[in-house]
């Protein structure tokens, strides 16, 4: 019995590979060439040189961001100061009567003082507190901000690195999120990104790594769009320095 069982495997095996070949046969001589039976060489891997080269200036990439971040319906806003930052923050809370905030547990954010700029509203740092449940308190915060690990010119993307005091709720459940961009960590090309997450090492991987291209949107399978479904429906870009 085991023996016939592996004849009859067997011969499905071969009638499986005849189909294959003959169905690449097919395709071979439609296309008018012989069947390639060998990969094809690939001289390059990765980015070719020219392309690792490519930078534009700081004003040009404060351009490109701009006009990509814009494009998919963000909003972007050219600060000179984080002084200028947490004035710009205030004042979009005070005008769409934001009252529940959350904000990732950063230095640079706490340096800000949101808590005493935004008196009639709840700002919460997140994870400070191991009583609460963070990701619902997330999901019902008017305003999550955080600050840009990185950002992409030539993309528009923004990126948020996920760890124990910036958890990726913040950036991902309130209705609208504020992203602080240092300039200098606004680089020409994804890859100047990518890299660093190499060069650091599989072990110093964050827990997650989120590229943010403008609000959520989404499509369904007749491409009927809509924004702030899965994620924040408002996105702020703030260009600092």
């Amino acid at each position: 019995m085991a023996d016939t069982h592996k004849q009859w495997l067997e011969k499905l095996e071969a009638e499986s590979r005849a189909k294959q070949e003959l169905f690449m046969n097919n395709i071979a001589s439609k296309l008018r060439h012989p069947r390639m039976t060998e990969k094809p060489q690939h001289p390059f891997r990765g980015a070719p040189d020219f392309w690792k080269a490519f930078e534009w200036s700081e004003e040009e990439r404060i351009k490109e961001f701009t006009d990509n971040f814009l494009s998919v319906g963000g909003h972007v806003a050219r600060l000179q100061t984080m002084e200028d930052a947490k004035k710009f923050i205030a004042d979009k809370a005070g005008e769409m009567g934001a009252k529940y905030i959350v904000r990732q547990n950063q230095p640079e954010l706490a340096d800000l003082g949101l808590e005493q700029q935004l008196p009639d509203s709840q700002v919460s740092v997140w994870n400070t507190d191991p009583g609460q449940y963070w990701r619902a308190r997330a999901a019902e915060a008017d305003f999550g901000i955080v600050i840009a690990d990185h950002a992409v010119a030539y993309t528009g993307s923004v990126t948020v690195l996920s760890a124990e005091n910036k958890g990726r709720s913040v950036s991902l459940l309130p209705t609208v999120l504020m992203i602080i961009i240092p300039l200098d960590r606004l680089k020409t090309r994804l890859g100047e990104v990518l890299s660093t997450f190499d060069e650091a090492g599989r072990e110093h991987l964050p827990a997650g790594i989120h590229f943010i291209s403008g609000p959520s949107r989404s499509s369904d399978i007749e491409n009927d769009l809509t924004i702030g479904v899965h994620g924040p429906g408002i996105v702020y870009a703030l260009l600092v320095g």
